[in-house]
């Protein structure tokens, strides 16, 4: 499964475009300034990932487009900042889960790549909705086919 470095790009840019979690919350520990605003010592404050995940003065003119060879390099330099992909926080907050999640997602998906072919289907209008997690507006009707028929 390590050796499925497509598929962990793929996953990495799928999961900075369309992460499973909109925004995180952290608690300042101490009185702290940030972009010019004092935020005092117990507030807490919201990071939209879904909104800095975007921003084009992080991942370059392209950040709206789905293009998975950002992470060729790795995660750490996929952006112009080594800790701008939060899809599992960063530091010391970060998902312990994040490798399983990762060989899980990557097996998973060879195990259905290897027995199915599937395309978007042609009626599919890409329209994400934010409901605490980034989905489809109406839905993702998919067409399934068994490999070798």
């Amino acid at each position: 499964l390590n050796k499925l470095k497509l598929t962990t790009m793929v996953l990495y840019e799928t999961l900075r475009l369309y992460g499973a979690v909109i925004m995180i919350a952290r608690e300042t520990t101490a009185d702290t300034e940030l972009g010019g605003v004092k935020i005092p010592k117990g507030t807490t404050t919201m990071i939209p990932m879904a909104i800095m995940h975007r921003d084009e003065e992080v991942w370059g003119a392209d950040a709206g487009e789905f293009k998975p060879d950002r992470f060729q390099n790795g995660v750490g330099r996929a952006a112009k900042h080594p800790s701008a992909m939060l899809a599992f926080s960063a530091g010391p907050r970060s998902c312990i889960g994040q490798d399983f999640a990762m060989l899980e997602a990557k097996a998973t998906l060879a195990v259905i790549l290897r027995r199915f072919e599937f395309e978007v289907a042609p009626e599919y209008v890409h329209a994400p909705a934010e409901f605490l997690t980034l989905q489809p507006k109406c839905g993702l009707p998919v067409l399934l086919k068994l490999l070798g028929q």
